[in-house]
């Protein structure tokens, strides 16, 4: 699996919340200026070479589906950040977001109660 740039990301946010769709369907759902048709048909067959994405000929027109997860992608992201960023280690990304004041301390509260819970 490899790391999609902001608009394909962009694209399979919109894929994995339709399941599946054609590229106006793509189209309609992106938010604020709309690209060409032919920009988006263009991501969505690199995503598709990427393995990220696969459709269903109806004619000369496709409706395309995700193959890969929301989920499954969340972790290779995640696991790639907390590598490449946090020297693979979560104290050192919890530590981050605490600094930075992104995370409350009743947060982490939350976080340790569903640590002990398991």
């Amino acid at each position: 699996m490899q790391k999609l740039t902001a608009k394909e990301e962009e694209i399979m946010q919109i894929l994995w919340k339709l399941q599946k769709a054609f590229v106006n369907d793509v189209l309609k759902e992106i938010k604020g200026e709309k690209p060409h048709y032919n920009t988006v048909s263009t991501i969505i067959r690199t995503l598709e070479e990427k393995g990220f994405v696969s459709y269903r000929a109806y004619g000369k027109t496709h409706q395309y589906f995700p193959v890969i997860s929301k989920e499954d992608y969340r972790k290779y992201v995640m696991s790639n950040t907390l590598n490449h960023y946090f020297n693979n280690s979560y104290k050192n990304m919890v530590s981050y977001f605490a600094k930075e004041e992104k995370i409350s301390a009743a947060e982490l509260r939350e976080i340790l109660a569903l640590i002990e819970k398991k």
